[in-house]
């Protein structure tokens, strides 16, 4: 046992050059022996330790050559000491078998290695097994001048091209192999209904290591193996990143550019991808390895929407690619049975993604006036007005925040006829088929197509003709409590509210709901109708109080009903409080 106070002194002796060689054993054991004290371990003693042997691991390794040794000092460096000692070149490729044994590889020791030439190989063989954070890590952090303020730090090399090649292929393999093979467990993924591609399409670690080689681009996506996968994440991401950057670089800018400087006419960006490099791509640009897969209802669609994206990105494919991108959006259709109309409301919503996709990807005109007719089967948002709060009245005065208008796209209700008005500006959706869907639209929907500026003249009129003189009567508005004292009947404005139809309208229902808890006029009637996790939840306990305490009364089978009916799972089934209360009066008559 090392007496604590001693640490320090073996700690001179290791780097004291005077120091003999028959000496190392007893100094290594030193430092290398556990701190005790009467009671057990002595974390301070511990302390002084660690702090001795990290100060002396550089000159003992450069010295001691008996492998037992080498062994023991190693074993006690933490990762750091040894990405440090690495980059020193006191750690070299014949200790990695040691460290390996009590260290998992790390990004740091893989950098620390590769900064030696002879060392590259060695590193190299570390990358397997390798999250592919840790991949990117071992590129982003292999220069750390950025992240210094020193100005007169030294350049660091480059990374060797060898060690760059292997984390790269490291990194996109295994969206290689999962395009390689359709049947891959992670395509399972994309054949849930709320879920989209496999997240190795997305901006994770592998697109960040490519976007660090731009200018390699071209070789890559001829290359044999990754090449597919090159493409993909080309596509995807390179002009989402272009213009994120662009965007960053512009709010900085502005912050610090003269007020004139801003005013003058900026140059139009270069696209990420030139045109060459866009061709290149065009092999994966349908997914024709979705193509496929099981469960073509959900793939069908997912694909659709993925090409729709990728042409939203990269615009000038609608000319490069037409006829690969009219062949592919027929064939989602066909296969997925996409134009098909909605069994049931959850899948309703989806309808406007489809038709947005195909006015963009399609020229086969009877899809598209299905694609209207699928909208017009959608039923018309309740466009809801709150009373507006004192707040909030600051900040919308003197601007048409509130306009009826501007309450359909508050809450993302006006998709449906958004969508309807970029079918009409396909040249080749039929104008009868847009036409004969305008009946059927909410009046601020006719109202808002009368606001753009970008739709056929033809829309224009026809919407026109249909619109109502007076948009504030299509807005359902939500009285106070001071205003419902005015009305003869309050209860049955408050039905009015529940009765109101609605499709896209989640937040609206909301408020709707909120509105009618909160009124004075309610009744247990108006209540029922009201999903349950929304009174329980989402206001005071009050509000069900006297209801649940009414229907549970002395009976223990009810209340214990009502604790197994209170879970509202996310993916449960929606029940109303009406429901709710009445399976309570059920429990107690099966019991």
């Amino acid at each position: 046992m090392v007496n604590a106070g001693t640490y320090w002194l073996w700690q001179q002796l290791a780097v004291n050059e005077v120091l003999p060689d028959e000496a190392l054993p007893t100094v290594v054991e030193a430092l290398c022996s556990t701190s005790r004290a009467p009671y057990g371990v002595d974390s301070r003693g511990e302390e002084r330790r660690a702090k001795a042997l990290a100060d002396a691991l550089p000159v003992l390794l450069s010295r001691v050559t008996s492998p037992g040794l080498r062994r023991q000092l190693l074993q006690q460096a933490d990762d750091k000491q040894l990405a440090e000692l690495a980059g020193q070149g006191v750690v070299v490729a014949g200790d990695l078998p040691t460290i390996l044994r009590t260290h998992r590889p790390t990004p740091c020791l893989v950098i620390g290695l590769a900064r030696h030439p002879d060392q590259v190989n060695a590193a190299i063989g570390l990358l397997p097994g390798m999250h592919d954070t840790d991949l990117e890590d071992v590129v982003t952090d292999w220069d750390p001048t950025p992240h210094r303020y020193r100005s007169d730090a030294e350049p660091v090399p480059p990374i060797p091209p060898a060690l760059f090649d292997a984390v790269l292929e490291h990194a996109l393999t295994p969206l290689a192999r999962l395009l390689k093979d359709p049947q891959h467990e992670k395509w399972q993924f994309a054949q849930r209904v709320d879920r989209g591609l496999p997240h190795e399409f997305g901006e994770g670690a592998p697109w960040r290591i490519l976007a660090t080689c731009p200018d390699r681009w071209h070789d890559l996506v001829e290359h044999p193996t990754l090449g597919t996968a090159v493409q993909h994440l080309l596509l995807d991401q390179a002009e989402v990143e272009a213009r994120r950057s662009r965007m960053m670089a512009s709010s900085s800018s502005s912050l610090t550019a003269d007020k004139d400087d801003s005013l003058g006419e900026q140059p139009k960006p270069e696209p990420a991808l030139d045109t060459a490099l866009l061709r290149a791509c065009l092999p994966a640009l349908c997914l024709p390895e979705m193509a496929g897969l099981p469960k073509p209802s959900v793939n069908a669609r997912h694909r659709l929407h993925h090409i729709a994206n990728r042409v939203r990105y990269n615009p000038r494919l609608t000319d490069i690619a037409a006829t690969q991108l009219q062949a592919a959006a027929d064939e989602c259709v066909r296969r997925g049975r996409l134009l098909t109309p909605p069994r049931n409301d959850d899948h309703r919503h989806r309808a406007v993604a489809i038709a947005e996709d195909l006015a963009l990807l399609s020229i086969n005109s009877t899809h598209l006036a299905k694609a209207c007719a699928l909208l017009a089967r959608l039923e018309q948002p309740a466009v809801v007005s709150t009373p507006p709060s004192p707040r909030l009245s600051r900040i919308t005065a003197d601007t048409d925040l509130l306009s009826p208008v501007r309450l359909l796209e508050r809450n993302y209700q006006h998709r449906r006829v958004a969508a309807l008005t970029s079918l009409a500006g396909n040249p080749h959706t039929p104008p009868a088929a847009v036409t004969d869907t305008l009946p059927g639209l909410h009046p601020l929907e006719l109202a808002w197509i009368g606001h753009q500026n970008d739709i056929p003249d033809w829309l224009r009129t026809a919407s026109a003709a249909l619109a109502p003189v007076d948009t504030n009567e299509a807005v359902l508005r939500l009285l106070t409590d001071e205003e419902l004292d005015r009305h003869p009947d309050p209860a049955a404005v408050l039905q009015s509210w529940l009765d109101a139809p609605e499709s896209e309208g989640f937040w609206s229902r909301r408020e709707v709901y909120r509105a009618v808890v909160k009124s004075r006029y309610r009744t247990l009637e108006h209540l029922r109708q009201i999903p349950a996790d929304e009174i329980l939840t989402r206001h005071e306990p009050e509000v069900a109080l006297e209801f649940l305490l009414g229907h549970c009364g002395r009976s223990t089978d009810r209340w214990e009903a009502l604790a197994a009916v209170m879970t509202f799972d996310y993916d449960g089934e929606k029940i109303t409080f009406g429901e709710l209360l009445d399976s309570l009066v059920g429990a107690t008559a099966e019991s």
